[in-house]
């Protein structure tokens, strides 16, 4: 992982993709927990209609990039948390 910050704030509508390349789901809005003004993890939708949410914390994603807005992230879709 490079050392530049990654910026969670500006993800809004990004697609995520697990380490084998399966979507996830589109990112629906960064969550803040430790500090009110760096979010730490992404609040992470996996249908259109679906109520289901998965909580992605930044420390397991990989890479973002920015022009074809994916997230890449270092573990599978099964390990990441889902919440209501």
């Amino acid at each position: 992982m490079s050392a530049a910050v990654i910026d969670l704030r500006r993800t809004t509508g990004y697609i995520v993709a697990d380490r084998r390349g399966r979507i996830v789901g589109k990112v629906e809005c960064p969550m803040y927990g430790t500090a009110p003004d760096v979010p730490d993890a992404l609040s992470v939708r996996s249908g259109l209609f679906s109520r289901r949410r998965r909580l992605v914390p930044a420390d397991t994603i990989e890479q973002i990039d920015g022009q074809s807005g994916v997230i890449g992230l270092r573990v599978e879709r099964e390990s990441i948390r889902s919440f209501l």
